[in-house]
């Protein structure tokens, strides 16, 4: 797990999600607002989240409702726009994630200069986008011919707003999922962004693959991030960030600061072996 700290500077991360607005080509795009003002409201969110205190920051096209499994090419290319416009003003490590598109979001990553991204890559489901299938091989091949092999890459191998096909349990998909492709992480998500990280499930899936980091993807707020962090690797969490705690709000830098100083209090207490 040398890797988080290598990256992060800390055991038990905190990566905040820097929520886009709709795209050219989402169906809740402004034309009339356009892609000035896009990179604007991400930048107030990017810098009220650094100045909280967090660990890192993720990118995503969260907006982009509803989700594509294969995104046009303008989503990415729009995201590229954004992100080379505000990155220069942060002094922490970030990510991408293009939802739903595993070859997008590591392209969106090499483009630019990612440290990580979080994704579908494993599995088949049933979703509110259809059916979901992935094809790992392929996407690890275009990762590594596109020279993104210094990318690390968190599988979601509990998607929102889906239920894995095949009847089996979550520890044995962790196990195979660890052992047939490496992933650098696993996130164990709710149902959908918001909805709190089931710790029963955490907690199986850290005993099942304990070399891995595993981090609590969803609804981690003020009062269970002391349970999520004691079990996970870190937290991937947006929505606590939010003024009320409501996702499409902008970032509170109050309720940023309150939470990082509850994280720092709990991380000055564990030791991490």
């Amino acid at each position: 797990m040398n890797w988080i700290k290598d990256i992060f500077g800390t055991n038990k991360p905190v990566i905040a999600m820097c929520h886009l607005e709709a795209l050219p080509g989402d169906p809740a795009y402004d034309a009339k607002k356009g892609m000035g003002w896009i990179v604007e409201q991400a930048r107030k969110d990017m810098l009220a989240l650094q100045e909280g205190g967090v660990d890192a920051i993720m990118f995503s096209n969260e907006r982009s409702l509803p989700y594509l499994t294969k995104v046009e090419p303008i989503t990415t290319i729009s995201m590229a726009r954004v992100i080379a416009e505000i990155s220069g003003e942060l002094s922490i490590p970030y990510g991408v994630n293009v939802l739903w598109d595993a070859t997008a979001s590591i392209d969106l990553a090499v483009a630019t200069g990612a440290k990580f991204v979080r994704e579908i890559f494993t599995g088949v489901y049933a979703s509110d986008f259809g059916m979901w299938n992935t094809n790992c091989g392929d996407v690890i091949r275009h990762q590594h011919a596109i020279h993104g092999e210094n990318v690390r890459l968190l599988f979601n191998i509990l998607p929102e707003a889906s239920t894995y096909l095949a009847e089996r349990g979550i520890a044995n998909i962790a196990r195979s999922t660890v052992f047939n492709t490496q992933p650098d992480g696993l996130c164990v998500s709710g149902n959908t962004a918001g909805i709190e990280t089931d710790i029963q499930a955490l907690r199986v899936v850290k005993d099942a693959v304990p070399e891995t980091p595993v981090f609590a993807n969803t609804g981690v707020r003020l009062d269970t991030i002391e349970a999520h962090l004691g079990i996970a690797d870190g937290a991937v969490t947006g929505t606590t960030f939010k003024r009320d705690g409501y996702i499409w709000n902008e970032v509170d830098v109050q309720r940023v600061k309150e939470f990082m100083a509850r994280v720092k209090e709990f991380r000055a207490g564990v030791t991490v072996h």
